[in-house]
């Protein structure tokens, strides 16, 4: 039996299955591409849902030289070689660049002015969203395309496809597991399901479980769970739903993720959302911070639990986060406030010192009047404002 995955490849974007927003005969993708107007594309999806299927698919519709190369191993002049070949050609290459986001900075610079002069068609493909890796240049003279996970009844599509053209027998529960363990990649399900027929020609959920004991997982290199499990995370923890942050928290935990990014947006939101409401959520998040550090997976798992019950059982307040932003963008569009005289170091003769006057006195302390602080009366911020009455009166 030959390679299924390769045999049932789509050849035209008729063929695509389950990117829908991309291959419909209404989407704006569709059109350009039945044009012929096809503009330097950036692919970012998980695996197996069509980037690079798609490059060739378009190398094809333009019937252009296609060159397929990968970022990892790629060489400056392998780029220079193939704008020399081409150069002057009336139709231009397809450079697909696979894992682009591990294109180097040189590499990036490389490809401006070819890209600008419309020398190549390119198109970079990542599992993570490349927009936070790729230059502005290069980004300015893209656009960014998502592919999606597969859905159940797309990759369900593509088992009765195979059923179809090869004479095999699957149980509905091994289909069930076949498609749902998968991930929503078609080559994960291609691949298990070849191996499955040339065990038994009746594919059974015995079967498959024994070639794949457990459900595959997305992982951290998809920007689908990276940023959006972390963000989920964050959004809930703000909420103060205790039990979807745990969720998310222990997603991210068994999809690999590292101790040091989930810390780090654990600190960020203590201050963030919280901030005085709860003065010692930020105490707890960096002690989480520095414990996880220093020992590791699977024990640290334990001390960010405590943390993330802890910060979305917390009040929030997000006046100090509100309170820099204003003064910077106070900073950026007003004129600059001259520091008063009474204040300048050395302080000469006109500031009055708190303390001789029982530890508050009025004095000027802007050029004018300006507020950037409101407080919101949560948590220990409710505190903070008494205290603040107290000392002025």
């Amino acid at each position: 039996m030959q390679n299924l995955s390769r045999y049932f490849r789509p050849k035209t974007i008729e063929e695509v299955i389950g990117q829908e927003h991309l291959v419909s005969p209404d989407a704006a993708f569709y059109k350009l591409l039945k044009k012929g107007e096809m503009p330097h594309c950036l692919f970012h999806g998980p695996p197996g849902t069509g980037k690079t299927t798609m490059a060739k698919i378009i190398a094809s519709e333009l019937d252009a030289p296609y060159y397929e190369l990968d970022a990892t191993s790629l060489k400056v002049e392998q780029f220079r070689k193939i704008f020399s070949t081409h150069k002057g050609a009336l139709v231009k290459p397809v450079i697909f660049v696979d894992e682009v986001h591990r294109l180097s900075k040189t590499q990036q610079e490389v490809l401006l002015i070819p890209m600008e002069n419309n020398e190549a068609i390119m198109i970079g493909a990542s599992t993570e969203n490349p927009y936070f890796s790729l230059t502005a240049g290069i980004r300015s003279r893209s656009l960014l395309f998502e592919f999606k996970p597969l859905t159940f009844d797309a990759l369900s599509s593509l088992v009765d496809k195979a059923q179809r053209e090869i004479s095999f027998v699957i149980d509905e529960d091994a289909k069930a597991y076949l498609i749902h363990s998968s991930a929503g990649d078609s080559r994960a399900v291609l691949n298990l399901l070849e191996f499955a027929v040339k065990v038994d020609n009746h594919v059974t959920l015995e079967i498959l479980k024994s070639l794949r004991p457990t459900m595959l997982k997305d992982g951290m290199s998809s920007d689908d769970s990276h940023y959006n499990l972390a963000s989920a995370m964050i959004k809930s923890i703000r909420g103060s739903d205790v039990d979807a942050a745990l969720y998310y928290l222990g997603r991210l935990i068994d999809g690999g993720e590292s101790v040091e990014f989930i810390t780090r947006r654990l600190v960020i939101l203590a201050s963030e959302d919280i901030g005085n409401a709860n003065p010692h959520a930020l105490n707890l998040a960096v002690s989480t911070q520095s414990a996880t550090s220093k020992i590791g997976y699977p024990e640290s798992r334990i001390i960010l639990s405590q943390c993330v019950i802890y910060l979305a059982s917390s009040p929030k307040s997000n006046a100090a986060y509100k309170a820099i932003n204003s003064v910077l963008s106070y900073i950026e569009n007003e004129p600059r406030l001259e520091v008063p005289d009474a204040l300048k170091s050395p302080s000469p003769r006109g500031y009055l010192y708190p303390h001789d006057y029982n530890g508050w006195v009025k004095q000027n302390y802007l050029q004018k009047k300006v507020t950037f602080y409101t407080s919101s009366g949560m948590g220990f911020e409710k505190t903070l404002d008494e205290w603040l009455g107290k000392i002025k009166s």
